[in-house]
């Protein structure tokens, strides 16, 4: 709506403002249309019943004055009052609502393996740009959820705390490679201890970790087993991800530029066993697309309930339109109580 100071500004009646209003009582606008009905019907009654006079006088004497059109001013005047009045009783007004979202949320971490074995390529390009890709979008999927980052390899490092700077996530993401961690293995143990670190001291009423690895536990001071437990104390729930195929899968090429195979070790029976004590599930993830469907799968599963509260700011401007049925009123009352209503009827 138009930027209105005045109530006797012109702009009240302009389409837009009308377009821009909501109408607590729509119904009495179908009541405008009654309005020139009425009065035509009046005009043609008073046509019908009005004394006549049968006078001669010659065609050359006849002549139309514009000024014979004044005599409709009372009647438009009183037409236009019981418009004005229409509009007022519908009640027009604009709206203001604001929706604000909030949830609990809940604190997420990922632990990610970087381990040399990631870079396998039976995910494209590779498994580790794989699992970067899914977390990315899982992040992108969230709401308000604190999000923290853990990578591990032969050694578990904190790479990012728990937040909801989502920005800030894709940056830390994209900066992952083999280079962050230079212990060489995969300990599982020694980074479910320290995402556990992270969060033991949340007061989130959910908790989750999810982890994912493509190895077994071969590094570390930490038992797999025994870090699951640790976290399970502390109310966290463990989500876990195998990935990688069954079988030989492409390592590389040598120098000759052929495809260089080698056999994919899994500990599943270890990675079940922590989503088991965790009260998660496990998963095994063989391609990108699977992945992908695993973490929409934890993403479903781990959703907060998103609360709205809605702040309704209403402005009626009726009485705009009462004062100018008021103003034309007068005008009318002038018209009908002085010598120019008989100068506008004849």
């Amino acid at each position: 709506m138009p930027e209105v100071t005045k109530w006797f500004s012109f702009t009240w009646f302009y389409p837009s403002t009308f377009q821009s209003f909501t109408w607590e009582y729509k119904f009495f606008l179908m009541l405008l249309f009654a309005i020139p009905i009425v009065f035509i019907l009046k005009w043609l009654l008073n046509i019908r019943l009005k004394q006549k006079l049968t006078i001669a006088l010659p065609e050359k004497k006849i002549k139309s004055d514009l000024t014979s059109i004044l005599r409709f001013i009372p009647d438009i005047l009183f037409a236009s009052i019981i418009a004005l009045l229409i509009i007022a009783l519908a009640r027009p007004q604009t709206s203001n609502e604001k929706v604000e979202q909030w949830t609990e949320g809940i604190d997420i971490m990922l632990v990610i393996d970087i381990s040399r074995s990631m870079t396998i390529q039976d995910f494209k390009p590779n498994r580790l740009e794989a699992a970067k890709q899914v977390a990315k979008e899982f992040i992108a999927g969230r709401f308000q959820d604190r999000i923290g980052i853990v990578i591990f390899s032969g050694d578990a490092y904190s790479l990012a705390p728990l937040t909801t700077d989502y920005k800030l996530l894709n940056t830390y993401i994209d900066e992952i490679s083999f280079e962050k961690i230079e212990a060489s293995g995969t300990a599982i143990g020694s980074a479910l201890a320290v995402a556990t670190n992270r969060m033991r001291e949340s007061d989130t009423k959910s908790k989750v970790v999810i982890l994912l690895s493509d190895g077994d536990n071969t590094a570390g001071n930490l038992d797999p087993i025994t870090a699951a437990d640790i976290s399970h104390a502390y109310d966290i729930k463990i989500y876990t991800i195998g990935i990688g195929k069954d079988g030989k899968v492409p390592t590389g090429k040598n120098v000759f530029g052929q495809t260089v195979y080698s056999e994919n070790t899994l500990d599943e029976t270890t990675l079940r066993k922590i989503a088991q004590i965790g009260e998660g599930h496990y998963y095994r993830a063989s391609d990108n697309q699977a992945l992908e469907d695993v973490f929409k799968l934890i993403d479903k599963y781990e959703k907060a309930e998103i609360k709205e509260s809605r702040f309704k700011d209403t402005t009626d401007y009726y009485q705009v339109y009462l004062k100018w049925a008021i103003v034309i009123f007068l005008l009318w009352i002038g018209l009908k109580s002085t010598f120019m209503s008989n100068i506008l009827r004849d």
